[in-house]
């Protein structure tokens, strides 16, 4: 963690937002992405690990975020499974009917943002065609060229509302919300899948 500040800091972004889109670059280039199934394992762990899924790799992002000065929190959503569907075609069954997400906001410029709109506003981001959730891109690295949008507000194929089950509201941290909703899959599943999905690739 350390060294990813000390390195943001000598990079001499311009500005709040400058510097989180840095960090999420930074992020992206240094975790890869895979299917780990805890999300609430520690970022120096998803560090050391230099792999992580798309929840821990928003943590990392959070962390370095809160390091730099910069306050977040978490949105809660309960998300259909079956948004899942395309990048399992063959394990349908296999995916929880609701998965708890985590999804970030950083406090700068005298708002709260969220992560969707990090790299900009949705209504322009949305020229970058819709998320799918197949092939080897996640939800983390999606933001940076393309809108994802939660609340049907870009009227697009960016929309991805109609996969929202529940607004669960604001939460201090995603360790609230977890413990407050209880992660996706129980501690039992987790132990199970995660020594195997956590090593393979997204």
């Amino acid at each position: 963690m350390l060294d990813l500040t000390a390195e943001l800091r000598t990079a001499g972004a311009v500005g709040e937002r400058d510097l989180l889109i840095a960090a999420h670059r930074l992020v992206a280039a240094r975790v890869r992405p895979v299917y780990g199934m805890d999300d609430r394992q520690p970022v120096s762990v998803t560090l050391a690990l230099g792999r992580g899924s798309c929840s821990q790799r928003m943590a990392v992002l959070e962390a370095v975020a809160r390091a730099c000065g910069i306050a977040t929190r978490v949105r809660g959503l309960l998300v259909d499974g079956r948004f899942w569907y395309p990048r399992f075609p063959r394990m349908g069954a296999l995916i929880p009917h609701r998965v708890v997400l985590a999804w970030p906001e950083f406090r700068f410029d005298g708002r709260w943002v969220s992560v969707s709109g990090l790299y900009g506003d949705l209504t322009a981001l949305r020229a970058g065609g819709g998320f799918t959730n197949d092939g080897g891109e996640t939800l983390f690295d999606a933001i940076a060229r393309t809108a994802v949008d939660w609340d049907g507000v870009t009227c697009s194929s960016c929309d991805l509302s109609a996969h929202v089950s529940a607004d669960l509201g604001y939460f201090d941290s995603r360790d609230e919300l977890f413990e407050t909703h209880g992660q996706t899959l129980c501690r039992p599943a987790r132990i199970v899948a995660n020594p195997i999905m956590g090593r393979r690739s997204a």
